[in-house]
């Protein structure tokens, strides 16, 4: 049975405006998180999203969600 690869992303805003990004990677079972920035990556079992929000906010200071930032500005 082939496994499936899948992508996404977990993106934040810092204080500059400056747009900081943590790549999710499933393969099967495993996920890896990794971050464009800094080059930090971990493997994760569980809530890997949260746990690159925790990695954005405590290592790059960047907390505004720009998915939230577009639906307040309609």
């Amino acid at each position: 049975m082939p496994q499936s690869n899948s992508t996404s992303k977990v993106s934040r805003w810092d204080q500059h405006g400056r747009e900081h990004v943590v790549q999710v990677r499933r393969t099967g079972i495993q996920r890896t998180i990794s971050c464009d920035t800094c080059g930090w990556h971990k493997a994760v079992q569980f809530l890997p999203w949260l746990k690159a929000e925790e990695h954005l906010a405590g290592a790059h200071q960047a907390t505004v969600d720009p998915s939230a930032a577009r639906q307040s500005s309609r």
